[in-house]
């Protein structure tokens, strides 16, 4: 049904491929342009955009390592590293 099609982009001039599987997923969520920007552009577009964030560290409550989290640590709720929760996320 769908084939890949190479296109260009528009920001860098290479060409980048939107394979089928991605024009199916465009289709299902009714889009009707086709991507402008290859991936890398797409990317450092996207992440241009975001402000800084501050980061804090605590204490991993279940490893006890270094978790660097995008919010102040209270002292009454727990605190995990990305791995340990990505791991308790995966368990639920």
């Amino acid at each position: 049904m769908y084939e890949d099609k190479t296109l260009v982009c528009k920001e860098c001039g290479n060409e980048f491929v939107f394979t089928a599987g991605e024009q199916e997923f465009y289709a299902e969520k009714g889009f009707v342009n086709e991507p402008q920007r290859c991936k890398a552009c797409r990317d450092a577009r996207k992440n241009a955009n975001k402000s800084d964030r501050e980061m804090f560290e605590a204490t991993c409550a279940r490893c006890g390592g270094v978790a660097r989290v995008p919010f102040k640590p209270r002292e009454d709720r727990a605190v995990y590293c990305s791995d340990c929760f990505a791991k308790m996320k995966e368990a639920e």
